[in-house]
């Protein structure tokens, strides 16, 4: 089981990955989103939001708003390491039910062409 500082500097690679996607394809696929990462393992969730300029990083403070996040990933830690790393494939680890996610089928087709 990998650390919640191992997943908070995943997430921290995750921004950066979604910082080196070209400003024509984020404006592209990205509409704003608020999104939030539940690693189940470690009973912690992450919240961030998506939008066009690019993925806000992520914190544990939950939106002062008190909405629940549009697009909702569930996960374990190591799964989540081995995800941002290139190492388990999104489509696979969702039909093996190593992730979930929560968010419309249009979301989820958006996400897909920028992971």
């Amino acid at each position: 089981m990998a650390s919640v500082e191992e997943c908070r500097t995943a997430l921290a690679k995750l921004v950066a990955h979604f910082d080196e996607i070209g400003e024509e394809d984020r404006a592209k696929h990205v509409v704003e989103r608020t999104v939030s990462c539940r690693v189940s393992d470690l009973d912690v969730i992450f919240y961030g939001r998506l939008h066009p300029e690019g993925l806000d990083p992520f914190v544990e403070d939950p939106p002062a708003n008190g909405r629940s996040a549009d697009v909702k990933l569930t996960i374990v830690s190591d799964d989540l390491i081995a995800l941002v790393d290139g190492e388990l494939d999104l489509a696979r680890a969702l039909l093996g039910g190593r992730v979930r996610i929560d968010a419309s089928f249009g979301d989820l087709l958006r996400l897909r062409r920028l992971l």
